[in-house]
């Protein structure tokens, strides 16, 4: 893939959302920003949930007001604000997704808005589906644009050897998909804010 020259990279942020000890989660992302280093449209940063280590939300306002009045808080809000398409990462905890993804996402409102969103998720025999199909609706819900592509891995233990993730053709593949489509949303969605027409 090859960028516009006349446009300035995409910021994509991929975030891992597990934080428990013995996680894949870090060698699923680590992988993947691999992938995003071979596509000139992006500028790739990784945001790792265990080392954010936000609290759970704490802030006495409503973030909508964006009234922040903790330094973690306003950390995270440059993050993201300075972001222009996110992917996280994710396994499945009960037919869901992990409680410190949603709570990075309860800290911030409109940081997130009109900004795509893909999903690569991990697991046993469902490869972490569920969790993505109600990520979903919360990223819909802060006006994000879930888009359609993802990356499945099920059974993914079988997948690491000594700590690094070994994808399959069928999952670069599928994050070649993933790219595609953040390149084409990211872009005119950066013009939808700024206004531009």
């Amino acid at each position: 893939m090859t960028s516009e020259p006349s446009m300035a990279p995409i910021t994509l942020t991929t975030v891992v959302a597990s934080t428990r000890p013995g996680r894949v989660g870090r060698s699923v992302a680590d992988w993947f920003t691999s992938q995003v280093a071979e596509c000139d449209q992006f500028e790739s940063h990784l945001v790792d949930l265990r080392e954010l280590a936000l609290p759970f939300y704490d802030e006495p306002h409503p973030p909508a007001l964006r009234q922040y009045t903790k330094s973690h808080t306003h950390a995270w809000s440059r993050i993201v604000d300075t972001s222009d398409a996110f992917v996280f990462v994710t396994p499945e905890y009960n037919g869901g997704f992990p409680a410190p993804l949603k709570n990075a996402w309860d800290y911030l409102v409109v940081e997130w808005q009109h900004k795509p969103a893909a999903f690569v998720s991990y697991g046993g025999v469902s490869a972490g589906t569920r969790a993505v199909q109600m990520a979903k609706q919360v990223v819909a819900n802060l006006r994000m644009l879930p888009i359609g592509p993802t990356v499945s891995i099920p059974f993914v233990n079988e997948q690491v050897d000594d700590g690094a993730f070994r994808p399959g053709k069928i999952h670069e593949a599928a994050a070649g998909q993933v790219l595609e489509e953040l390149a084409r949303t990211a872009t005119v969605m950066r013009r939808l804010r700024s206004g531009a027409h």
